[in-house]
C-alpha cells in the first residue's frame, strides 16, 4: 500500500469524523473528494492526478450541493432569542429620536433601545411601535399601523 492511499484514507476518516462531530456540513465535501482521490489512487494514477480529482470534486461538490443543503436544513429553523422579536408589537417608553440617540422600547416586559428606520422620524412616548430589525442591541422600529 503506498503512502498516497493512506494519507488519502486517513483525510477521508479525519472529514467524516469532523462533520459526525459538528453536523454542520463543514466538510463532507472534501470527505467526498478524498473518496474520488481514493479511488484514483486504486486505478493507478498518478499522485498530481489524485490531488487535482480531490480539489476539483471537493470543490464542485461544495459549489453544487451546499446551496441545496443550506436552504433544506434551514427551512424549518426556529427563530432564537432577540431574532425573534422581529415583527412583534411593543410600546414605547421614552420618546424615540434618532437624531437626539433616545428611545427605549418595552416588548413582552423587557426593556430595550430603540430607534426609528428613517431619521427624522419621531415617535412619542405610549405610541405601538413594530419591530422591522435588530442592529447590536438596539430595535429598530416603524410605528405601527392602524388596524
Amino acid at each position: 500500500m503506498d503512502y498516497f492511499r493512506i494519507a488519502w484514507l486517513v483525510i477521508l476518516v479525519a472529514m467524516l469524523v469532523i462533520e459526525l462531530a459538528t453536523l454542520g456540513l463543514t466538510t463532507i465535501w472534501f470527505a467526498g473528494g478524498a473518496a474520488v482521490a481514493v479511488l484514483a489512487n486504486v486505478l493507478g494514477l498518478s499522485p498530481v492526478i489524485q490531488i487535482v480529482l480531490f480539489l476539483i470534486v471537493s470543490v464542485l461538490l461544495l459549489a453544487l450541493t451546499r446551496p441545496v443543503a443550506v436552504r433544506h436544513l434551514n427551512k424549518n429553523r426556529t427563530k432564537t432569542n432577540a431574532e425573534s422579536l422581529i415583527g412583534r408589537t411593543g410600546f414605547v417608553l421614552e420618546e424615540i429620536n434618532n437624531l437626539k440617540a433616545t428611545g427605549c422600547v418595552s416588548v413582552d416586559g423587557q426593556e430595550w433601545t430603540a430607534r426609528t428606520t428613517k431619521d427624522g422620524v419621531v415617535l412619542a412616548k405610549d405610541a405601538v411601535v413594530t419591530i422591522q430589525e435588530i442592529q447590536g442591541v438596539k430595535l429598530i422600529v416603524a410605528q405601527k399601523e392602524k388596524e
